[in-house]
C-alpha cells in the first residue's frame, strides 16, 4: 500500500488515519496492541507520529489488512522477523512505485 503523506517530522493521528484509509480508533487500537508503535504525545495528549512510526504502521497494515494475518500472528511475525519483513515490505513498496511510474509512461505513449 502506498500512502501519500508529505515529508514531516511528525504527523497527527487524523492525517495518518486518512492516509491509510482507516478510522483513528484503529490507529489507537494498533498502538495499544503493537509495541513498535510509540508515538510521542504533546502537552494536550495529542499523538505525534514520526516517520519511523509510519513505516511500522505500513508494515502492520500490510500484514493485517493485505496479507490477512491475525493480530497475534502479526505480533509474532514482527518479533521474530521484523528486519526481514521490513526489508521485504520496502522492496514491495519500491516495486509498486516503479510499476506506477511505468504505467504513467505507458499512458503517455
Amino acid at each position: 500500500m502506498h500512502i501519500d503523506l508529505p515529508e514531516k517530522r511528525y504527523y497527527g493521528i487524523g492525517e495518518v488515519a486518512k492516509a491509510f484509509g482507516v478510522n483513528t480508533s484503529l490507529i489507537r487500537f494498533w498502538e495499544k496492541e503493537f509495541d513498535v508503535l510509540q508515538p510521542k504525545k504533546n502537552a494536550k495528549g495529542n499523538r505525534k507520529f514520526t516517520p519511523e512510526d509510519i513505516k511500522n504502521l505500513q508494515l502492520i497494515y500490510h500484514l493485517v489488512k493485505e496479507r490477512g494475518f491475525t493480530l497475534d500472528g502479526a505480533k509474532t511475525h514482527l518479533k521474530e522477523e521484523k528486519q526481514k519483513a521490513l526489508s521485504n515490505f520496502e522492496v514491495i513498496e519500491k516495486l509498486q512505485k516503479v510499476r506506477a511510474e511505468l504505467l504513467k509512461i505507458k499512458e503517455q505513449l
